[in-house]
């Protein structure tokens, strides 16, 4: 049983000098292949080195470059054509993290809009999928989507959390669904629960989004809180009780769709 972990956060500082480890215990869970986020110019940068640099194979580690929300404020004259170099290389799969934050709103909205139109543009000019965030801005992105929808290739609403509302609205324009451990939270996850059934194969993504984000059903949990790639295993297992099905099948199909999304190899 094969698993790809379609968002890590792999330059996350938690994970400094242990990136090596992380990856062994993701590969003895089954987690097979990884893509590592990148949110900034640089981190999208070291995302990549890591990709190199702990993947000889070439078959394992890839990543996504682009610039988040909550740091659109950073975008200037020289991003788009640093962004442009970056998704030019091979590892690179997807343009992103991008889109819109209107919960905390750290970067102005105008320029939000801006940047993901930015983004936009160059998943378009390089025929690449996209990797969107989007938090209490639904309508905002759709209008925005619109514009650009018939010349995307792909794109995914990562780490999705929001109603059946916002769902289908996302599914009525062909786009796929990442879902993280946010599902195996009681607090504020059980209402992904009926959602998830909703989702067609082939539209339907699994993620880490670690560090953040570890399950909490997970037993027993890690003392150190941080969340890593082998507990993706975990959200399979939930969102598999909430479709009514096996492990087996969920990890095959929700595994075929990400590596078509991503254009990944198979693994040897």
């Amino acid at each position: 049983m094969q698993l790809i972990d379609i968002g890590v956060n792999l330059t996350n500082p938690s994970f400094d000098e242990r990136h090596q480890a992380v990856l062994d215990r993701a590969y003895a869970a089954g987690v097979q292949q990884l893509v590592l986020t990148g949110t900034s110019v640089e981190g999208s940068e070291q995302a990549l080195e890591l990709c190199v640099k702990l993947d000889n194979s070439g078959q394992r580690l890839f990543s996504t470059a682009g610039l988040h929300p909550h740091s659109a404020s950073d975008w200037n004259g020289e991003s788009a054509r640093q962004l442009r170099g970056l998704l030019n290389e091979s590892r690179v799969r997807a343009v992103g993290e991008c889109g819109l934050d209107f919960n905390r709103d750290f970067s102005p909205r105008p320029q939000q809009e801006k940047v993901l139109e930015e983004h936009l543009a160059l998943a378009v000019e390089l025929k690449l999928p996209v990797f969107l965030h989007e938090r209490d801005a639904n309508q905002r992105l759709l209008e925005i989507l619109n514009d650009y929808r018939d010349h995307l290739t792909a794109a995914v609403v990562h780490c999705f959390t929001g109603e059946q509302q916002a769902l289908f609205s996302y599914l009525d324009l062909d786009l796929h669904i990442g879902i993280t451990g946010w599902i195996c939270d009681e607090r504020r996850g059980t209402h992904l629960h009926p959602l998830v059934r909703e989702i067609p194969r082939g539209r339907l993504m699994l993620e880490s989004d670690a560090p953040y984000l570890l399950p909490r059903t997970l037993r027993p949990k890690p003392k150190n809180g941080r969340n890593e790639p082998a507990y993706l295993p975990e959200v399979l297992r939930e969102v598999a009780l909430h479709r009514n099905e096996t492990l087996q099948d969920l990890a095959a199909h929700s595994t075929a769709c990400a590596r078509a999304f991503f254009g990944l190899p198979q693994v040897d």
